[in-house]
């Protein structure tokens, strides 16, 4: 089994740390000699970049001058801070650079949004105003699945039992209407203390607008409960109106917060007894980084860090190809995500719904999972991986994932007793992936296997031939990932075929030509190490504080001192936060967002805020405008609302220049017969490595293989390796084999 790659510059090496005694197995391997000047000592410090699967982890050390050493280590799920600090001393060990030499780990993980998919988070209690106790019960009437009578919502994250009534009440401009009685206040916290909590959620009707009964009964709770216990309040997770996204970020804070302060200790205590001092910074899911202090009162920050980090590396790669508006892709073991990127940055969201299965991050699709009102990069998610599970169903419909082999046993082809065909023996019957060796030859394939499982379980019951059912498998897999990149661009009013495909991840590449057909987009980038690309967005985040606040305002001139107020107020602390990093605030740069609403909507649309004073009728005609490319309509006479203001304050920590890579080759005359579809049937298809192509064009059928993905150059393509040494893919008249 492939454990551990070491990527440098283009060659490979593996090993496997064991979780059961916390110790690799056998000595470290021998490393290749790195060239002075590459990784010597006379270059500044180094970041590291260390991102948490649940198969993998990705590291990657990043220099100052882009020198780039990278590593996938087998995560330890027991305990993820094992493989971190096994794979760090390899990484150094293969650079050949003391601990010394770091000057930060920006990290990324799933721990977060695991702990709520699987279910494992704290026992959470949760205070309501008298009345609304059923609030995370009765949440939104959307479902994500139109015309199915049998769906069912997942069960909120606190029961019912542990869900409590506080006395008092204020309206919803902040004044009071009935005072918390002091002697019902101790009642309330005897009875959520009864309920023994491991952590508890607050929120009280229009917080946003006033703290102080929240506070108070935060103050009644503390008392009785002690430090150990989590109490998170709304006014100060999420100070915005919408009763049941308040709750419910409140609540997903709080079910999570226990496990991300022990995670970050123990990682923290791992590191330190490992003579590793480096500051350790977490990736939010807006992209920007923050200290884990800042992380433990907002956890949930932390749901879509790994994503996040991958867009923006898909960003940062893009802009130095020259390309300003792309399409991320990373199509992973379990999933494929999208997002896009406009004007060189990624588009963000300020919602989103965890535990829900699949994301489509489509203001079209929601209610099958949790609501978590917080910025994040939009960022859309299917169930469509290297992994998925390929089955039919009663009326011999064929379905790929969401269910994934998943990395035990794996797809039929590894050979470690899986049963079940996957997408990945699709791909190796079709000649997409090497039929001998995979991960730098590391991974055996079995191709018989593979044949074998798919000719039993899909072929033979739908009486059609084993190749065109693997292609099948492929067209299926495409038009599912598909749904995810038009939740990012159609959905939100974005034409696809105006931007360039960024595909990356152990599958991206083999996959994105055939998304790319599928929706018309001709031209397609691959970056160097495209199996750990994500893990380059971490060392290349820079820290980052937003904060919000509801005003809810008629957009007319009377308002604009109001506005300037609050923003005055949000810059504020967002600059307090940043300092509290270690950032220095005279540095940030502030980026301001109003969100408006055209009078009686229920939802809002961002506008970006040029610094200085605010005009509003300026404001207005943004909104407008953003309206009318988003739903194709807008009106100059409806009166329009401002319903809150975003702004975010950031701190760029120096980015080395391009990204420093040698590529591999190819044995010399490599050949194999690739599959293609009905119409370009069986071609003899080159296998080449990056570095068998240059600044020259190459008409497809191409395969390019690397230790870490496979690129594949269909007919009617051509491809060529740029300055950037990105594998780039141009559509052209399909002339067959």
């Amino acid at each position: 089994m492939a454990g551990i790659a070491f990527v440098v510059e283009g060659r490979g090496m593996w090993a496997s740390p064991r979780c059961a005694d916390h110790l690799p197995p056998g000595p470290i391997p021998a490393f290749h000699p790195q060239p002075e000047g590459e990784f010597g000592v006379e270059l500044a410090r180094y970041r590291l970049g260390v991102d948490i699967g649940g198969t993998f982890t990705d590291l990657v050390l990043l220099g100052p001058e882009g020198r780039a050493l990278a590593l996938k280590v087998a995560s330890t799920p027991c305990d993820y801070g094992i493989a971190i600090v096994e794979g760090i001393g390899r990484l150094l060990a293969a650079a050949g650079i003391g601990s010394d030499r770091l000057a930060e780990i920006v990290h990324a993980t799933t721990v977060v949004t695991n702990t709520v998919l699987e279910g494992k988070g704290a026992r959470t209690a949760f205070v309501a105003t008298r009345g609304f106790r059923d609030l995370l019960g009765m949440r939104r009437l959307r479902i994500p699945v139109m015309y199915d009578l049998r769906y069912c919502k997942p069960p909120p994250l606190v029961p019912r039992a542990r869900c409590f009534e506080a006395p008092g009440r204020l309206g919803p401009d902040g004044a009071e209407w009935e005072a918390p009685d002091p002697a019902a206040l101790a009642r309330l916290a005897e009875e959520v203390a009864e309920s023994d909590p491991q952590s508890v959620a607050i929120c009280l009707m229009h917080a946003y607008a006033d703290d102080r009964h929240e506070r108070a009964v935060e103050a009644a709770l503390r008392s009785r409960l002690g430090a150990g216990v989590t109490i998170l309040r709304s006014s100060a997770v999420l100070p915005e109106i919408r009763e049941y996204e308040r709750a419910s970020t409140t609540v997903v804070s709080a079910y999570v917060a226990p496990a991300v302060d022990s995670y970050l200790a123990g990682l923290g205590s791992r590191l330190t007894a490992a003579g590793i001092g480096a500051p350790l910074t977490l990736v939010q899911s807006n992209g920007g980084a923050m200290s884990p202090t800042a992380a433990l009162a907002r956890p949930a920050l932390l749901l879509e860090s790994g994503p996040a980090a991958g867009v923006i590396a898909c960003a940062r790669a893009a802009a130095l190809a020259g390309i300003r508006d792309a399409v991320s892709f990373d199509m992973g073991g379990t999933t494929a995500k999208a997002a896009l990127i406009e004007d060189a940055r990624p588009a963000r969201s300020a919602e989103y719904e965890v535990g829900g299965g699949i994301n489509l991050s489509s203001a079209l699709v929601r209610g099958g999972g949790y609501a978590v009102r917080l910025p994040i990069i939009d960022v859309s998610e299917i169930g469509a991986g290297g992994g998925s599970l390929v089955t039919l169903g009663p009326a011999g419909t064929l379905t790929v994932g969401p269910e994934s082999a998943g990395a035990d046993p794996g797809p039929v082809c590894y050979g470690r007793g899986g049963q079940a065909p996957t997408f990945t023996d699709a791909m190796v019957v079709l000649g997409y992936l090497n039929p001998d060796r995979i991960a730098g030859g590391e991974v055996t394939v079995h191709r018989d296997l593979a044949e074998r499982a798919l000719t039993e379980r899909i072929a033979g019951p739908l009486g059609k031939p084993l190749v065109e059912v693997a292609h099948g498998i492929l067209s299926v897999a495409a038009a599912t990932m598909t749904r995810a990149v038009k939740a990012v661009t159609t959905h939100r009013g974005r034409d696809p075929r105006d931007f360039a495909l960024f595909a990356f991840g152990g599958n991206g590449p083999l996959a994105a030509a055939a998304i790319a057909e599928e929706l018309g987009i001709r031209r397609i980038l691959v970056p160097p190490g495209p199996g750990v690309f994500s893990a380059f967005g971490l060392p290349l985040s820079d820290l980052e504080h937003e904060m919000a606040r509801s005003v809810m305002l008629p957009c007319v001139a009377a308002s604009e001192p109001v506005l300037a107020s609050v923003l005055a107020a949000l810059e504020e602390e967002a600059l307090a936060g940043l300092a509290a990093d270690g950032a220095d605030p005279a540095s940030a740069r502030i980026e301001r967002v109003a969100e408006l609403r055209f009078a009686g909507q229920a939802f809002e649309l961002g506008v970006p805020l040029a610094s200085g004073a605010v005009e509003a009728t300026a404001l207005a005609r943004g909104f407008v405008a953003e309206h009318r490319q988003t739903y194709g309509h807008g009106s100059e006479q409806d009166p329009v609302q401002v319903v809150a203001l975003r702004l975010r304050a950031r701190v760029a920590r120096g980015h080395p220049g391009p990204i420093r890579w040698t590529a591999a080759r190819a044995a010399p005359g490599r050949r194999r017969q690739v599959h293609f579809g009905p119409v370009r049937g069986d071609c003899l298809t080159p296998v080449l490595g990056r570095a068998d192509l240059d600044r020259d064009w190459r008409a497809g059928p191409l395969i390019v293989e690397e230790d870490d993905a496979t690129t594949v150059v269909p007919p009617g393509w051509r491809a060529r390796r740029d300055p950037q040494d990105n594998i780039e893919l141009r559509k052209d008249a399909d002339d067959g084999c």
